[in-house]
């Protein structure tokens, strides 16, 4: 028996790893912390499975020095342990456990508003792309319109310069017809001239010359 408590000190004495190491209550009935190694009225407090407490040294006579929330006492060694007890680890699991449940409950809430949004966005990409459909339809529609106003507008240019021709031609028709209606006028003035001195001229010369036969 005392070398069971010897290899139970030596055990604990490998594990410490630094001026203060962590040791818990096995998983069994509460476990009282004494003031002294010995057994009697001395019990400081009991300590419940899985508590969690500092070690401060541990002895060949089978007895470990522990702090526990700022109390000292001594413990049994073999109701220690370096890991914590069953019962412990399936609570910490537990809690992981739910945990993770509940991070999973808020993953699938957040992925259906996730997909609800993704939803919305297809939707809303959809009427983008019928409206940016409509506005290159619109810009074709405009380029071609723009394309028929530039081919109207040369044709317009086009029929300015035709226009200021026929005025052109029509100005200089109307300045060769008042040119041709005043040497017209002229010719005529000269015709009736002559008609009127040659009437004059038959008019002396033909009374005389009939004059003279009847003598």
């Amino acid at each position: 028996m005392k070398l069971k408590y010897l290899s139970t000190a030596l055990l604990l004495l490998s594990s410490l790893v630094s001026a203060q190491s962590f040791i818990y209550i096995t998983d069994q009935v509460d476990i009282p912390m004494r003031s002294e190694k010995v057994f009697g009225d001395n019990i400081v407090r009991s300590l419940s499975s899985g508590s969690k407490m500092a070690i401060l040294q541990a002895t060949e006579d089978g007895w470990t020095q522990v702090k526990f929330e700022g109390s000292t006492g001594w413990i049994i060694s073999r109701y220690l342990s370096n890991n914590p007890p069953a019962r412990a680890q399936l609570e910490k699991l537990r809690q992981t456990y739910n945990a993770n449940k509940l991070l999973l409950i808020k993953l699938v809430k957040r992925k259906t508003e996730l997909e609800s949004e993704v939803q919305s966005l297809k939707v809303a990409n959809t009427k983008l792309s019928i409206k940016t459909s409509k506005s290159i339809a619109e810009k074709g529609h405009i380029e071609d319109i723009y394309k028929d106003a530039l081919k109207l507008e040369h044709s317009n240019e086009k029929l300015i310069t035709k226009n200021l021709q026929l005025k052109s031609e029509i100005q200089l028709l109307t300045n060769n017809n008042t040119a041709t209606q005043d040497s017209s006028s002229r010719n005529w003035f000269i015709v009736g001239s002559f008609v009127l001195f040659f009437g004059i001229l038959i008019g002396f010369i033909f009374p005389n010359f009939v004059n003279r036969r009847r003598y």
